[in-house]
């Protein structure tokens, strides 16, 4: 293979590497900072942080899943024309997510991530929302990256986790408690903490209110 070959092959190979995708779809962003708007969604398969109280667990395992291309994807986001593209798991930090990332960006796409931070960072954000889970401690990479803290909360004990996560991420860092979904126990648990702590903010999973995506 001639130089020129060479380098053209290097550019083209990062656009042809696949990831196993569960789903993509187009909605509104229904957490965190920027609830309300328009994203375009991009679920990775593999998962190995096994929440309990987890609502994508058919995202668990890479199997029967089918791969898709980084042009495909990237290709398949721009046409929706979103605000953000927002990659998601699963654990999306099972895979390296550079090609991803770069491919997305490429064309002019705003990239934010969704991880439980379980494995060391890869890829290129324009924000990252890191909810940490005591079943796979977060890997210590991701700590000086996150622009917001998201924190499920279904006991008590999960408030003094999210209070060490806290301590470890930027002070201008937004930190958000969001209770698990059709518990109002914690949701309550919640409310009240945040009167004695204000420098926490509670999120709610809105598109499950309206019953979209």
């Amino acid at each position: 293979m001639n130089s020129l070959a060479s380098v053209e092959m290097e550019a083209i190979a990062p656009r042809l590497t696949t990831y196993p995708i569960v789903e993509t779809f187009h909605s509104l962003q229904g957490e965190g900072t920027w609830t309300g708007v328009s994203a375009f969604f991009i679920r990775l398969a593999g998962c190995d942080v096994h929440c309990p109280w987890c609502d994508q667990k058919e995202s668990w395992t890479s199997k029967g899943y089918g791969q898709q291309s980084v042009k495909m994807l990237a290709e398949a986001a721009k046409a929706t024309n979103p605000a953000i593209v927002v990659i998601t798991g699963g654990e999306p930090l099972m895979h390296d997510l550079f090609p991803l990332t770069n491919g997305l960006q490429a064309l002019g796409l705003l990239v934010h991530l969704e991880t439980s931070g379980a494995y060391a960072l890869s890829g290129e954000f324009d924000w990252i929302t890191f909810s940490p889970k005591p079943f796979k401690v977060p890997h210590k990479t991701i700590y000086t990256q996150v622009n917001e803290l998201k924190v499920v909360i279904a006991n008590q004990q999960d408030l003094h986790w999210a209070e060490e996560q806290a301590k470890k991420v930027a002070p201008q860092t937004i930190k958000y408690l969001q209770p698990e979904w059709n518990s109002p126990q914690s949701q309550a648990l919640i409310f009240n903490y945040i009167f004695h702590h204000p420098q926490w903010r509670m999120s709610l999973q809105t598109h499950k209110f309206l019953g979209v995506r």
